[in-house]
């Protein structure tokens, strides 16, 4: 394929972006190479600045779960648009997606908007420690919540595509807070908390990781998690920004049949356009200003545009029965077809998947945690991204992020995907 306008207008902004882009993984860095530069998207696909049409598995990394420029949320979009972008007042827009979405999911009694995933878990995590009075949070390494300060303490995603483990500006004061424990490790959970009694506010977890490609729960790891907190009250917190109404209508609860204290949301709820919230029962929620102590705002939370873009995307999808199978069967159906192929070509890989969430990873051995996850070939990898960005299929440029399936893939689409593979595979 020609890449001639995506390098020009790369070059052109670098001068002006840092590392020309305005999130680190666009920059292709741990692929190699020169980022696209994407013009339009329509249902499965999305057209580069070269005019070079491909099918899409990132799908601005989760939320177009119905494809690109989906008519029902762009025609809410508009509409709203035309009479005001911006109020800075309370609409009743803002409270028909909130009775939409705390119907949809199991155990929330309220829910904040705010204007990213990062800003939802930043502020979960503070409304976490008023409501238990105490400091220190568990996160598992290799997952991402935002690039929040208390967060940035062996990230996944990103941070690992660059091989750096903790960022610069981080101070030693807000990473002592930060304890670390392994996904899928119960026993390394109980430790933390046997060594620091009393002092535990919240343990937070992506319930099914998404930034060190998909790694599923273990069999009662969740269930586990939630024994643990009961037993050192201590709050639950679900990161289902990526998981939340992707794996089912209540998300990963619902899927797993566990209950979280607190769950952030972003990407689906918003339908495209930046949008993030925070939700829990009655008595933690209502900690939280203008009702409690614990303070959180912002100038554009609730913006009327990406309200109206989240609830036309929650309407479709709550009125939809069979959303949710045909993604499964969908993602399925890929798993198997790439399943065989790379068999057929003596290729040495594992696949993980969830619902509409898949990943590849080169390694024989099962993917876990962050350390398995870090043992793929990495080296295939980045051969893998570019022979199938050649043949028209769109993968995240990084080892560390899951595909996205979308409801507009249709079992042609899949199929041209596993056949790109095959050709690739070949030549691995």
């Amino acid at each position: 394929m020609i890449y001639q306008r995506s390098s020009q207008l790369f070059a052109e902004a670098e001068k002006v972006i840092p590392g020309g882009v305005n999130s680190p993984v666009r920059a292709f860095k741990g692929v190699g190479g020169t980022p696209l530069f994407a013009k339009s998207a329509k249902g499965a696909y999305l057209y580069d600045e070269d005019d070079n049409r491909l099918i899409d598995y990132i799908n601005s990394w989760g939320p177009m779960i119905l494809g690109h420029a989906y008519q029902p949320v762009v025609d809410a979009v508009i509409e709203k648009a035309q009479k005001g972008t911006s109020f800075g007042m309370p609409t009743e827009l803002e409270t028909k997606i909130a009775k939409l979405a705390i119907s949809m999911v199991p155990n929330i009694d309220k829910i904040r908007f705010v204007n990213s995933g990062t800003e939802a878990c930043m502020s979960a995590i503070r409304l976490a420690r008023g409501y238990t009075k105490r400091d220190k949070i568990i996160k598992f390494s290799g997952c991402y919540h935002g690039h929040s300060d208390s967060f940035l303490i062996a990230a996944g995603s990103g941070l690992s595509t660059f091989g750096v483990p903790n960022s610069p500006g981080v101070t030693q004061g807000t990473a002592k807070d930060t304890l670390l424990a392994n996904y899928n490790d119960i026993e390394n959970v109980k430790a933390l908390f046997e060594a620091n009694k009393n002092e535990i506010a919240a343990i937070i977890i992506e319930p099914v990781a998404g930034n060190m490609g998909c790694v599923p729960p273990k069999e009662g790891f969740l269930q586990s998690l939630r024994e643990v907190c009961d037993a050192n009250g201590a709050l639950l917190i679900f990161d289902e920004v990526m998981t939340g109404f992707r794996l089912a209508k209540g998300g990963a609860q619902e899927l797993y049949g566990v209950t979280a204290d607190i769950a952030c949301f972003g990407k689906v709820i918003g339908g495209g356009l930046p949008v993030g919230a925070f939700a829990a029962r009655n008595e933690i929620m209502n900690y939280l200003a203008p009702l409690g102590p614990v303070y959180q705002a912002g100038t554009l939370s609730g913006n009327p545009l990406a309200m109206a873009a989240g609830l036309a995307m929650l309407e479709a999808l709550n009125n939809d029965a069979d959303i949710f199978k045909r993604l499964e069967e969908k993602t399925l159906y890929l798993h198997k077809g790439i399943d065989k192929v790379l068999r057929d070509n003596n290729i040495v890989f594992t696949i993980n998947r969830v619902g509409s969430m898949i990943s590849v990873h080169f390694d024989a051995n099962p993917v876990v945690d962050f350390q398995t996850a870090k043992n793929g070939d990495n080296d295939t990898f980045k051969k893998f991204f570019h022979g199938l960005l050649n043949e028209g299929v769109y993968i995240a440029p990084s080892a560390y992020e899951t595909w996205f399936i979308t409801d507009a893939l249709t079992y042609e689409d899949l199929d041209f995907t596993v056949k790109a593979i095959d050709k690739v595979a070949k030549t691995l």
